[in-house]
């Protein structure tokens, strides 16, 4: 039942903003969703996704995580698809290339997930941009909620200023350490003392 409820969700903020992409969309309502708890659920996002989604919120979400084509173009060609398995879904003339070729980190979703096969230090940096549909003047500052664990996460630049609808701003969020249980969940937030845009963060291993 859950995706004719989302598709509902989707529809509704689509009748607001008629202009917005699929990813926008998606973005709004994974980055209001209410928070649940990973206490209640030992699969922790993999279990409850972003949260509770709020439809009404999500009309209003004051950044939005965007990625078009060409975002999903490198993705594809940094997961080994080459050029004729490309043009065969985009049905046009993309290609992969030396400079069109990204990773699973630098894909522009609102969320962040990191599967590491072993129990040894590492660092890894997540490359964002997000997009101010809020208020035209705002700055926002992050902040990362961290659980118990072996885990640094570091957000720069840690505050976003913005001075007009529409504008772009891009962050790094770095997490080293090492991870000592099956999952930890945690979140990125930012906030403007108005709007709480949050992106889950979950790291993992087997």
């Amino acid at each position: 039942m859950a995706c004719p409820h989302v598709t509902a969700a989707a529809a509704y903020i689509k009748s607001f903003h008629p202009d917005w992409s699929p990813a926008t969309i998606k973005s709004a309502l994974m980055t209001t969703a209410t928070p649940m708890s990973s206490a209640l659920n030992p699969e922790a996002e993999f279990a409850y996704g972003a949260g509770q989604i709020d439809p009404i919120k999500a009309v209003s979400p004051g950044l939005v995580y965007d990625a078009n084509e060409i975002d999903y173009v490198k993705f594809l060609c940094g997961q080994g698809y080459d050029t004729k398995k490309i043009r065969t879904i985009t049905a046009d003339n993309s290609s992969c290339t030396q400079d069109n070729i990204g990773t699973v980190w630098d894909l522009n979703l609102p969320s962040f997930a990191l599967y590491m096969n072993t129990s040894t230090s590492f660092t890894r940096v997540f490359h964002r941009t997000v997009t101010n549909v809020g208020s035209a003047t705002s700055k926002y500052r992050a902040r990362v909620t961290i659980p118990p664990s072996l885990l640094n996460f570091k957000v720069e630049p840690d505050v976003l200023s913005f001075s007009s609808v529409g504008q772009k701003k891009s962050f790094t969020l770095t997490i080293e350490g090492r991870i000592n249980v099956g999952i930890v969940s945690s979140s990125l937030i930012w906030d403007d003392g108005t709007f709480q845009v949050r992106s889950p963060i979950v790291v993992y291993f087997e």
